[in-house]
């Protein structure tokens, strides 16, 4: 179980008295939160802070705990801050600065110097808050009762990024063939991928799978149908293609197991040993949450995985989608998002049909696929690039329509949406910040979702919103440039 510290400041001049009561109301704190976020995680009380000794030792204890994914800080009085600099600078978790009150109302009738020496928050927080500022640690702050829903839901989200970070630390990425010959935007640096993110990426040949896939049975390849035919509607007579990506799918979910993958791409130019490009093979994994990327997209492959695990339990729908096309009639200006083949279903308006058609790439035999129009509602796409000298997240606030119009022709699964502010301002900043073709939509999240993921993983981020202004966005541009080559 996934825990997050609560760790709350003092110092040891106030008393035994004054100690006692900080730690019987930080506990009960600690008691309600752990309510609000045991779907995410078991928040854990920490005995009161009061020596740079015991801050030391808790940020020690934290950093060293496998299952601890972040903590939450709280100076319940005044607590001097130099004594936190050793624990903070040996504190590798995120960490959520809550700057609360036990108590939401004052008592104005018998509020004394002992209920103002208790309940300091407005002076210990400042403290704590200028030694982290200080130390440059970047962390999320939090200002409200501790019991009001809004700042509830901010620890929630929190505790979802925090988990998803922690999540991505241990994942591994398959890379089954290389990056699509001669591009740019999808290719990265794997190590450095690893030391940023805790990525681990490996190349595997897509062989490892096709070994894997010839002594699939025919029993395993019938249950697979099975699944098929209770999820989806049957809308092809090649029972031989369907059979074929039901084989793939049961080969990579063996795979994925053997090697602990959390996520993988593939190429259409390294297909040696497969007949087909896999389409529902990866359709299904998607939806069941692994990281997918074509053309060795590694970068969205794991981004996607993160993310699905950061929205889980959260209504709404994450996936890889592309950039594909427009429609440019004047004033209602519509982006069209698709893929060849590998869309989750997660983003189905009504149930996907199996339909099998030539694929027009690749040389292969026509493979089976979901075909679906999408969902609607307000989402966002996230493309990650590497800069060369560090990676960049670009984040869209986006609002998916219903297509206007039927496309009896187009034998893939597709989304429509409005980009913002316009859809000239949008496209404009998109390809300004260098964002690229691939990204991971998600109406489950927000973009302050991925800004506490740019956050705890060092990450830099820019929005693309309603108040985008494309000359503020291009010295925003400037700036995060010129700050890079200042550090170096």
């Amino acid at each position: 179980m996934n825990k997050i510290y609560f760790i709350t400041g003092s110092q040891d001049l106030y008393g035994e008295s004054t100690l006692k009561q900080a730690a019987e109301d930080s506990r009960e704190m600690a008691a309600y939160l752990n309510e609000k976020l045991s779907d995410i995680a078991e928040v854990c009380f920490e005995p009161i802070i009061k020596t740079a000794a015991e801050a030391e030792n808790v940020c020690i204890k934290a950093s060293a705990d496998k299952s601890c994914i972040g903590v939450i800080m709280w100076m319940h009085t005044f607590s001097p801050a130099k004594m936190w600099i050793r624990g903070l600078k040996a504190l590798n978790k995120p960490m959520l600065h809550l700057h609360t009150q036990y108590n939401e109302k004052l008592p104005y009738e018998s509020i004394d110097m002992d209920f103002m020496n208790l309940n300091q928050s407005a002076h210990g927080d400042r403290e704590f808050g200028f030694i982290c500022t200080r130390l440059g640690i970047k962390r999320e702050v939090v200002v409200g009762y501790y019991k009001h829903e809004d700042v509830v839901e901010k620890i929630r989200g929190f505790a979802r990024a925090a988990a998803a970070v922690n999540y991505g630390r241990t994942l591994r990425v398959a890379m089954l063939g290389n990056n699509m010959r001669d591009v740019a935007v999808t290719d990265g640096d794997r190590v450095e991928s690893e030391i940023r993110f805790g990525w681990n990426v490996n190349y595997y040949g897509v062989g490892d799978v096709v070994a894997i896939a010839d002594k699939v049975t025919d029993e395993e390849i019938d249950a697979k149908l099975a699944e098929y035919n209770e999820k989806y509607t049957m809308a092809t007579d090649n029972a031989a293609s369907v059979r074929e990506q039901a084989k793939y799918e049961v080969a990579l979910e063996k795979f994925i197991e053997k090697e602990n993958i959390g996520a993988f791409t593939d190429t259409f130019q390294d297909l040696h040993g497969l007949r087909q490009l896999p389409g529902i093979a990866v359709q299904n994994l998607m939806a069941k949450g692994i990281g997918f990327g074509p053309e060795g997209d590694y970068k969205t492959s794991a981004l996607g995985a993160v993310l699905f695990k950061m929205a889980e339990g959260r209504k709404g729908a994450t996936g890889f989608m592309e950039d594909y096309t427009y429609d440019l009639t004047s004033g209602e200006e519509l982006e069209l998002a698709a893929h060849m083949l590998e869309v989750s279903p997660v983003f189905a308006l009504s149930k996907p049909e199996i339909q099998v058609h030539p694929l027009g790439i690749g040389g292969k035999e026509p493979p089976a696929r979901l075909v679906f129009d999408g969902i609607e509602g307000e989402g966002i796409a996230v493309s990650m690039i590497d800069m060369g000298d560090r990676f960049r997240l670009v984040c869209a606030d986006i609002t998916l329509v219903k297509q206007p119009e039927p496309m009896p022709k187009l034998p893939v699964a597709r989304l429509m949406w409005k980009l913002k502010p316009d859809f000239a301002t949008g496209a404009a900043a998109w390809i300004y910040a260098g964002g690229a073709h691939h990204a991971v939509v998600s109406t489950a999240l927000t973009k302050d979702d991925i800004r506490l993921f740019a956050k705890m993983t060092d990450t830099e981020l820019v929005i693309i919103d309603d108040k985008t202004d494309i000359n503020a966005f291009e010295q925003q541009l400037a700036m995060l440039d010129a700050m890079t080559k200042i550090k170096r």
